[in-house]
C-alpha cells in the first residue's frame, strides 16, 4: 500500500502501520493497480485525479479508480470519461456509517460503475465494509448516497423535533427513547443520534458541514431532475442556521440545538 495526503500526521501514521509514503496523486498512480481516493467534495477530487500532478498524470490502462467521496454525481461521470481515454476504469463508492463505521471497517458502499469492474474488486471494499452494493452505472454510487443523507438528515431533525415534543410536555425524553426504540419509530439513527442529544455530547461522527455540502449536491441535483423537496430544503435550513452559529464541526445530530433553541428547552438528561 502506497499513500498521500496534504495532511502529513495522517499519513506518517499509516507510514507506522507499514504502508509507503507517495509523493503526489502520480505518484501514487504510477506505483498501483487500484487506486482510492477519498476527498471532502467535487472541486478536491476533480484537482486530485484531473489536476497538476494528478492521478491521471500517472494512470495508465488496465487501472482502477476507486472514489470513495461523496460529491455531485455529473462530476463523477466526467472524471471517469476522462480516466476512460486513458483506459482507466472508474467506480464512484461512497460510503455511509461516518467515523465509527470507518474505524470499525462497517461502513456501507453503494457503488457505481460496471458489473464485471465492481466484481473483480468486491473483495477489496468488502475487506473495508460490511454491505458492498452496486447500485447502477457510473454516478449511481453519489444518487444512491444523496438518497442517503436526505432520509438521514430528515430523520435526524424528526427525532429532534419529536423529543423536544415530549420534554416541553414534562417528560423525560430518554425514557421516551427507551420506551419506542424497539417499535416502529426505532431505528439505526434513533439509536446513534437520540443519546448524543441526551447527553449533549456533539463531538463527531458526521460533522454538519459535511452534511450540509451533501444537501448542496442534492439540491444541485434535484434542479436538474425538477424534483420538489420541501422536507430537505427545511432541513438545510436548520442547519445553515446552525452553520452560522458557529456550530460547523458538531455532528449532524446538532439538529438537536436547533430544536433546544427554538423551544428554549434542553434536551440533555436533567
Amino acid at each position: 500500500m502506497i499513500v498521500y495526503d496534504i495532511n502529513k500526521e495522517a499519513v506518517k501514521e499509516l507510514v507506522e502501520f507499514g504502508a509507503k509514503e507517495g509523493t503526489s496523486p502520480q505518484n501514487i498512480a504510477e506505483n498501483s493497480e487500484v487506486i482510492f481516493t477519498m476527498l471532502p467534495n467535487s472541486p478536491e477530487v476533480k484537482e486530485v485525479v484531473l489536476g497538476k500532478d494528478g492521478v491521471i498524470e500517472g494512470a495508465r490502462p488496465g487501472q482502477v479508480l476507486i472514489d470513495m467521496s461523496s460529491i455531485a454525481p455529473l462530476v463523477s461521470r466526467e472524471i471517469a470519461g476522462r480516466l476512460e481515454e486513458k483506459g482507466v476504469e472508474m467506480l464512484d463508492a461512497p460510503v455511509s456509517g461516518g467515523q465509527e463505521g470507518a474505524e470499525a471497517g462497517t461502513v456501507a458502499f453503494m457503488v457505481g460503475g460496471k458489473e464485471e469492474v465492481f466484481e473483480e474488486n468486491k473483495e477489496i471494499l468488502e475487506v473495508m465494509g460490511r454491505s458492498v452494493t452496486l447500485v447502477g452505472d457510473i454516478g449511481a454510487g453519489e444518487i444512491t448516497k444523496l438518497v442517503n443523507q436526505v432520509i438521514v438528515g430528515i430523520n435526524i431533525a424528526a427525532i429532534a423535533e419529536a423529543m423536544s415534543l415530549g420534554k416541553k410536555a414534562g417528560v423525560d425524553p430518554e425514557k421516551i427513547f427507551n420506551a419506542i426504540r424497539n417499535g416502529l419509530a426505532g431505528s439505526r439513527c434513533l439509536e446513534d443520534k437520540a443519546p448524543r442529544m441526551f447527553s449533549g455530547k456533539y463531538d463527531p461522527g458526521f460533522r454538519m458541514r459535511l452534511h450540509v455540502k451533501d444537501l448542496t449536491n442534492v439540491f444541485e441535483t434535484s434542479r436538474e431532475l425538477n424534483v420538489y423537496m420541501p422536507l430537505t430544503a427545511q432541513v438545510m435550513e436548520m442547519m445553515q442556521k446552525l452553520l452560522a452559529d458557529g456550530h460547523t464541526d458538531v455532528d449532524h445530530a446538532g439538529l438537536g440545538l436547533f430544536y433546544e433553541a427554538a423551544n428554549n428547552i434542553s434536551l440533555k438528561k436533567d
